[in-house]
């Protein structure tokens, strides 16, 4: 799985002009799936997204995570993570899992996330969905599981 987290002041999420999940000071994360991910990579996910250090602390420093601050997460699905553009000018989503596969480990992302104390808002899964947000620094990073050392090796 591969996640964009953004530390946001606010976001939403919006389908059909509807507001459907929206957040305060937190997170965004665009989560993304492969053929071989699981619950146990979904599991992974949501722990680290939830244990991130990217907020800062007294001193300024991003010693605190969203489980530290008490900051939402809105979850939002999002296949094109794992789009390939090494070939012409039209991206391919080979590997990008199919819905079939993909909402349940989204959703498992979600539980994971609630389990552990977030409060959680999501997108619409398959729906055409406008995301806005606030980039908070703008502070952004890109999370893979399984983690992986420098070098390729897993942690």
């Amino acid at each position: 799985m591969r996640a964009v987290i953004q530390r946001v002041t606010e976001a939403s999420v919006t389908v059909a002009g509807h507001t459907v999940g929206a957040v305060g000071r937190g997170l965004c994360a665009l989560v993304g799936v492969t053929h071989d991910d699981d619950t146990k990579v979904a599991a992974q996910l949501a722990r680290r997204i939830w244990t991130l250090r990217i907020f800062d602390d007294a001193e300024g420093r991003t010693n605190l995570s969203a489980e530290d601050v008490g900051a939402a997460v809105l979850v939002v699905s999002q296949f094109t993570l794992y789009a390939d553009t090494s070939r012409g000018r039209r991206p391919s989503f080979v590997a990008a899992a199919g819905p079939e596969h993909a909402e349940g480990l989204v959703e498992a992302v979600v539980d994971e996330l609630r389990g552990l104390g977030a409060e959680v808002a999501t997108g619409v899964f398959r729906a055409s969905m406008q995301v806005r947000l606030v980039n908070d620094g703008p502070f952004t990073v890109v999370l893979d599981t399984p983690a992986r050392r420098p070098g390729g090796r897993p942690e």
